[in-house]
């Protein structure tokens, strides 16, 4: 069968593409990448901001020289303990009367980093609950937040409380560093406690925004949460406080208006120890 001949097909002109149409597709696709690599920026700060206030580590370079007990509690709902910790007794740990020192330590290492301040607290005749928060030194968790930290420091006084039947009177809160935001909500949120020491208190993270240059990128002030509250508890906590610094400068604003009754006391940086054992012992002494 012989083939078709087909007429020829008309040609019209050829399409032509506005470039603006063009400049407008670019810039969108541009813009919604640019859109989508800020909210990614955005969500890792979010998801990162605890490293903004803390810098926990893993290893535990020292343990106390003095006689301890390593514990392990604060299970999570499958029942295994989180934290780690270590019990040191006073040595008269067999009057009826000592006292307990639940030490909350700064954001920063683990606790062998606390050690001096618990060997102060030691040689001032108290027994020694220091452990370590999730995410830090040997106890369970990924990483550190403000919202964990403060249930740690809950599940700590819950220990002493309930498994060493420690009365809470005789339980002494110690927050060093950012550890003393969580000491003073603990002490809000349980008025029967009678004793608050705060050294060197670090708190109000939000407050460090303004000159921290990762911030600047992000609306920072919708997107941080981890706060560590400090002033505003402090300023009506009944509780009695010392409040221990070490400067070269006049005390910290937030300890300045701190509710009464307090005991401020401001030592030099090359204070000697002595000072700030004399210090705690005066305070407890008093108590």
């Amino acid at each position: 069968m012989p083939p078709r001949n087909y007429p020829p097909q008309p040609v019209g002109p050829p399409v032509v593409v506005s470039p603006r149409w063009i400049i407008t597709a670019i810039g969108t696709v541009v813009g919604l990448a640019l859109l989508c690599g800020y909210l990614t920026l955005c969500f890792l700060f979010y998801q990162g901001q605890w490293q903004l206030s803390l810098i926990p580590t893993r290893t535990i370079t020292q343990t106390p020289t003095t006689p301890f007990t390593e514990l392990h509690f604060g299970p999570d709902a499958s029942g295994q303990p989180q934290l780690d910790g270590w019990f040191l007794p006073a040595a008269n740990d067999l009057a009826s009367n000592t006292r307990t020192a639940l030490l909350l330590h700064s954001g920063s290492g683990s606790l062998s980093n606390a050690l001096p301040t618990a060997a102060l607290l030691h040689d001032a005749g108290l027994n020694v609950l220091v452990f370590d928060y999730r995410g830090f030194g040997r106890s369970g968790g990924k990483h550190p937040t403000e919202h964990f930290m403060q249930e740690d420091a809950q599940a700590a006084l819950t220990y002493l409380l309930t498994i060493r039947h420690v009365p809470a009177a005789q339980i002494v809160i110690v927050g060093e560093g950012i550890g003393a935001s969580l000491a003073t909500t603990l002490a809000t949120d349980h008025p029967e406690l009678r004793s608050l020491i705060l050294i060197n208190a670090e708190g109000d993270i939000d407050r460090r925004l303004a000159t921290d240059s990762r911030a600047q990128l992000v609306p920072a002030h919708l997107l941080f949460h981890e706060e560590f509250p400090l002033a505003a508890p402090l300023a009506t906590l009944a509780t009695p406080k010392l409040l221990l610094t070490r400067t070269t400068g006049p005390a910290p604003e937030t300890f300045r208006q701190a509710a009464d009754p307090k005991t401020t006391v401001e030592l030099p940086p090359t204070a000697p120890r002595q000072e700030t054992l004399d210090a705690i012992t005066r305070f407890l002494s008093d108590r």
